[in-house]
């Protein structure tokens, strides 16, 4: 049986009256059982109820007390984390382009002197403090209102290729060793808009396995020609050699040019599986989070979109590979139904660039030289900027497809 909030009240204070003067605690026990089934209240709450509802105190001549044991407002104190830390947390928030809290929090004892020596934020010693040790779960707190998530399917181009299947391997795991620095996987990204008609760009995408670095380079379309010619070009620009590379099945990728390229250069060439995405799946992550993110899904087309595109990937290339942190996946256990996931503390692709033994010391001292340069929020701006130069110019091309019907 359920009883309203006054009903439960009118019943408690009957009950105290009879358990406060009972003679004995046996009476007691037995009013207590009666009071929790009638009720359903814990044993322990009750007896607390009971003992206290209704109850006379007299603290001093002439002053009765009487017992109200009703839930009272919790004392609040004073928030660690205030306005003064929330402004500088949403500011370097935006600058890093919005990361998770573990991300975030990884980055803060870096990149806060960073924007100090840049001007780009003035922090008091106290505020200092509190951005440095803040945890990982009170900055996803702080900025839970400020978050919109937003959810975008992307859309694939990719078309088996018919060439020379059957001489490029399957990948497997044990073709790479994937603990060093140089095996990549590449796609290609459609900026089609939608509309799949005539000429439009792509972006080729190629990360590093071991290290996430990545390097995206536009193109004015799929032709085998241009998509070599981006990846001899994305050869110069990684910080070590390529030791292998793993495509998917499209045909862009699946020529005599780029096999031959690769045999002369003593680079492993692997393909995936035919649609299995997770076969290229550190790649398919940046295809999103790096290129869609900043890109969008609008349509490119001709030399002024891409050279605006062509723009973007040089800032993309710095802003991503010294200033986003991500975690990598180390481990992963099936229990039952249940699936855990271990994955490794949050570092920007720089950081696991330095780690790697077998890298050259000149090279390192090289990406430190121009790490001390870049200046994140600067880059930030550089980047909204040409987001808004792609906008006009996909807007622009928008019309011309509905002119043409």
């Amino acid at each position: 049986m359920e009883f309203d909030l006054m009903t439960r009240r009118k019943i408690t204070q009957k009950f105290a009256q009879s358990y406060q003067k009972a003679p004995s605690k046996k009476a007691k026990s037995l009013i207590l059982n009666e009071f929790t089934h009638l009720t359903g209240y814990n044993r322990s709450y009750a007896s607390w109820l009971l003992r206290n509802t209704g109850k006379r105190v007299r603290p001093g001549p002439g002053v009765i007390l009487l017992g109200d044991p009703k839930p009272r407002p919790r004392g609040h104190r004073k928030p660690t984390y205030g306005p003064q830390v929330l402004g500088p947390l949403r500011k370097i928030w935006a600058i890093l382009d919005f990361p998770c809290g573990k991300r975030l929090k990884a980055i803060l004892p870096k990149i806060i002197p960073k924007l100090e020596a840049f001007g780009e934020i003035e922090l008091e010693p106290e505020t200092r403090e509190l951005l440095m040790r803040i945890s990982a779960s009170t900055i996803d707190r702080l900025l839970a209102p400020e978050r919109k998530s937003m959810q975008l399917k992307p859309r694939s181009r990719t078309k088996p290729g018919t060439l020379l299947k059957r001489q490029i391997p399957i990948r497997t795991f044990s073709d790479w060793d994937e603990g060093k620095a140089g095996f990549i996987e590449i796609d290609l990204v459609s900026h089609d808009g939608g509309f799949s008609r005539g000429d439009f760009c792509y972006t080729l995408v190629m990360t590093d396995v071991e290290t996430q670095w990545t390097e995206v380079i536009p193109v004015r379309n799929r032709a085998q020609v241009w998509v070599f010619e981006a990846l001899k070009e994305a050869e110069g620009r990684f910080p070590f050699p390529l030791r292998g590379i793993d495509s998917d099945n499209d045909s862009s990728f699946i020529n005599h040019h780029l096999l031959r390229w690769c045999e002369q250069k003593r680079i492993t060439f692997t393909r995936s599986r035919p649609y299995q995405k997770n076969d290229n799946c550190h790649v398919e992550q940046k295809n999103w989070s790096v290129v869609r993110r900043y890109a969008g899904y609008f349509r490119y087309e001709g030399e002024e979109a891409l050279g605006v595109l062509r723009e973007m990937g040089q800032v993309l290339r710095l802003y991503v590979n010294y200033f986003q942190p991500s975690v990598k996946l180390l481990e992963k256990v099936r229990e039952g139904s249940k699936v855990k996931k271990r994955y490794d503390d949050p570092k920007t692709p720089y950081e696991r660039v330095l780690e790697c033994a077998d890298l050259d010391e000149e090279v390192k001292r090289r990406l430190k030289q121009e790490y001390e340069g870049l200046n994140p929020a600067e880059l930030r701006r550089r980047l909204l900027k040409l987001q808004e130069k792609l906008i006009e110019l996909a807007t622009a091309s928008r019309r011309k497809i509905h002119a043409l019907g």
